[in-house]
């Protein structure tokens, strides 16, 4: 039997010693497992035989009896990748390690998102397994020394390409000898000029793409650095050996390529330093939201008012916010009245009125009162910070479409290599036998014009930008697979209640005078049904004063009796007019009217005389119609889903112009009727307020959650509304087809580009310059092109 290897793994969902026994006992069956459980600290002790059982299998067994891996998530920030081969290579590697369970590297971003158990392994055997790849890495900074790291990256780039581009000039000088036959002044095609000018590029300013390629060749990888610094190498080395032949021989007319490595460095150099520079501005729309946030609160201590950054509020703190000042987190009104700007998190123009014991939300602006709150979510709790987080982790994942670009991206570098070996072989014994310079050239050629980088930034720059124009219009996808998969719909079903309808019952219609609405509103102040609160605050809206009531009585099923100043009052349905001899003849026509249009209607008597109707409905909302429009002319069927009876269902369905209802749904039955429609081969969406409808969201393709900006985070929904506003569902899907239709050009460019150019430049068509341009290029073209999703109307 080999040596045991030890290994501590957190078990999750252990209620009892029972669970824990159970644990035990079955680790203990598998072949060479010695383990104990302790309930207490929720961790396995495990002893194993690496031979027979790897902590895979020890893992597997944990979870299949019914219990959670504890596992702990990283991000990390990888420094040095330069091509999709550098994060293919990085993530091949961790997905292997023991004790992490999923890595993802994301060239665009640089970063890493490690998944890890931490009883195997820990953040500093991660970076330590990156460093050894020849690659740095540390725990992910925060966005100001991200974002200043990143800026003297790019200073350093950018000298480094002066200077390479001073030292090319008199290089490129004399390709006008070579293409053009003008004569130039000696100094220039002495190969000891040009040898003095190609070697600081070479092995200073180039020395990079050495460091790169010797860092992945040692690791068993090969990435663009290899391509570049076999290809110009080739090319100096050469020119090199040419020079020498001189020494001695003066009248040896040298061939030189010096040009042609130092051209080449200054233009991968230009283009990545293009790259970049684009690649930052990817990321916009995140910045864009974190300068959203307030940079410091009015706190009152002890009666004073003190300023401090708003990272040092604390929950509780009561702070004061003046006119025109941010919300510097979310929190409750506890003093004063205003109106608050939230069209940063709702897209809505208009502000929103706030009262004592209202909900602020961080960074909304206050308009025109001066209040107090109570700070009740701070850091990163708050809806500001949740919609960055959920951004974030969007631009971070991987879209499906992305996996085939990763797979080829692992070998082609090595491909790539033995193609330009098969050219040089090739060429050298029958296209122009025993002559060293074409067959040299065209291998240099095929080297540099092959791209792997537009292959590996052609999706993650597409998803960079798409979900960050969705979070500038109030969308938020929670990651590239959902912003992928939204593009397949063709069917959309939608809650009622909070997503098509306001989710407040509100007066539609009232047929009596001033003293009945002030009796009627004063009788159901006494009552707290949704339908009594529209009433009260009808009479509110229309400044009718409301009086003391004597006597009030709830009728289960039929309505309201009521005793006001000596009068009495019944508000109800026919039957509590019928059983209290009250003649209701004359209502019977109105009260059909607004029964066929969904409403529910009331009868009001006082002292045993009709006195009118009020008619309560949970008004749709201004866009609801509009938007169903919207998402019809996009091909999509429309559904509504709701517990209303049938004929108010189709009443509301009616006048918002759906295809299809489900009237009579109790909230568990929900996610069953979204599975009836995708048994009838739909790719459906479930819309919901993410309350009730929280495993029909789940059950859906696509489930779309309509949150207020405080609800950004409902677990179930793939894509969050913020606002409420119906409008950004066809939106939502607009742009996912925007964003495939950039993802499929992107990838067309990079598949096309690398399949032509690798051909033309190995039948020798190309300067080894010229294809060392185009490869530049590529990688900027496809940058470019994701850019322009930031255009798109939606």
């Amino acid at each position: 039997m080999s040596e045991l290897k030890h290994a501590t793994v957190g078990v999750t969902g252990m209620t009892c010693s029972a669970c824990s026994s159970r644990v035990e006992k079955v680790l203990n069956k598998m072949d060479g497992v010695e383990a104990q459980v302790n309930l207490t600290t929720e961790k396995a002790t495990v002893d194993y035989d690496p031979t027979t059982t790897s902590i895979h299998d020890i893992t597997d067994r944990i979870e299949k009896v019914g219990y959670g891996i504890q596992m702990e998530k990283s991000e990390l920030d990888v420094m040095g990748m330069t091509c999709a081969a550098c994060s293919s290579r990085i993530e091949k590697v961790l997905n292997k390690q023991e004790g992490i369970k999923e890595a993802t590297v994301n060239l665009t971003t640089e970063n890493a998102t490690v998944e890890y158990n931490p009883g195997l392994i820990d953040e500093k055997a991660i970076i330590d397994r990156i460093k050894k790849l020849g690659y740095d890495a540390k725990v992910k900074a925060d966005k100001q020394e991200k974002q200043s790291q990143k800026e003297k990256e790019l200073q350093k780039m950018k000298w480094k390409l002066i200077i390479s581009a001073i030292l090319s000039i008199p290089l490129l000088v004399t390709m006008l000898d070579h293409l053009l036959g003008i004569s130039l002044p000696s100094i220039f095609m002495n190969p000891w000029f040009q040898f003095a000018l190609a070697t600081p590029i070479q092995f200073i300013i180039g020395w990079q793409f050495y460091d790169g390629a010797y860092k992945n060749l040692r690791n068993g990888g090969a990435n663009m650095d290899v391509l570049v610094a076999l290809g110009t190498s080739a090319a100096y080395f050469y020119s090199l050996y040419e020079g020498f032949k001189t020494i001695g021989n003066p009248g040896y007319d040298p061939h030189l390529y010096f040009e042609t490595s130092a051209i080449l460095i200054t233009l991968i150099l230009f283009g990545k330093y293009l790259e970049t520079n684009a690649k930052s501005r990817t990321t916009a729309a995140l910045s864009e939201l974190l300068n959203l946030q307030a940079k410091q609160a009015r706190v009152i201590r002890s009666g004073d008012e003190v300023m401090i950054p708003v990272e040092d509020v604390v929950v509780g703190d009561i702070m004061l916010v003046k006119p025109g000042e941010k919300m510097p987190v979310d929190g409750v009104v506890t003093k004063g009245r205003t109106s608050v700007d939230e069209s940063m998190l709702t897209g809505e123009s208009i502000p929103i009125e706030k009262d004592i014991g209202a909900d602020v939300v961080g960074s909304t602006i206050n308009k025109n009162g001066t209040i107090e709150m109570e700070a009740t979510k701070v850091g990163k709790d708050t809806a500001l910070a949740s919609i960055v987080q959920a951004v974030e982790d969007a631009q971070g994942s991987k879209a499906p479409i992305q996996r085939l670009a990763d797979i080829i991206s692992g070998y082609f570098v090595p491909i790539v290599v033995g193609i330009a070996v098969l050219t040089f072989i090739i060429w050298i014994t029958l296209v122009q036998p025993g002559n060293f310079e074409p067959a040299l050239v065209a291998s240099i050629a095929v080297l540099v014009i092959a791209c792997p980088c537009a292959l590996g930034l052609a999706t993650p720059t597409s998803i960079m930008v798409g979900t960050g124009k969705a979070a500038e219009t109030g969308i938020l996808f929670k990651g590239g697979e959902h912003l992928e998969r939204t593009h397949q719909l063709n069917a959309v079903i939608l809650d009622k209640t909070g997503t098509i309808t306001q989710g407040k019952p509100e007066v539609t219609n009232f047929t009596g005078d001033d003293e009945t609405l002030q009796l009627l509103a004063s009788a159901e102040k006494g009552s707290e049904h949704p339908l009594a609160e529209a009433i009260v605050a009808h009479a509110t809206e229309n400044e009718i004063e409301l009086l003391d009531t004597d006597e009030f009585e709830a009728i289960p099923g039929h309505g309201i009796r009521a005793m006001i100043s000596c009068k009495e009052i019944f508000v109800g349905t026919r039957k509590l007019m019928t059983d209290n001899n009250i003649d209701v003849i004359n209502a019977e026509d109105n009260l059909k009217t607004y029964e066929t249009d969904g409403k529910t209607a009331m009868l009001i008597a006082i002292d045993g005389i009709y006195r009118g109707i009020v008619a309560v409905a949970d008004t749709i909302k201004d866009t609801a119609k509009e938007a169903i429009a919207e998402l019809h002319d996009q091909g999509l069927e429309v559904l509504m889903l709701t517990g209303d009876n049938q004929l108010t269902a189709d009443a509301i369905a009616k006048q918002v112009g759906i295809d299809r209802v489900f009237a009579q749904v109790l909230p568990e039955e929900k996610a069953e009727k979204v599975k009836e429609v995708q048994a009838q081969g739909k790719k459906v969406a479930m819309v919901g307020d993410g309350v009730n409808d929280a495993p029909a969201l789940a059950t859906a393709d696509i489930g779309i959650a309509i949150g207020t900006g405080t609800e950004v985070a409902i677990e179930a929904a793939d894509v969050t509304i913020l606002g409420g506003e119906l409008l950004l569902i066809p939106k939502a899907i607009k742009l996912s087809k925007a964003t495939i239709k950039n993802i499929r050009q992107n990838l067309f460019w990079a598949f096309g580009y690398n399949t032509a150019g690798i051909p033309i430049a190995a039948l020798g068509l190309l300067a080894p310059w010229i294809a060392g341009a185009a490869m530049a290029l590529s990688s900027v073209s496809v940058v470019s092109n994701s850019l322009r999703l930031k255009r798109v109307k939606v």
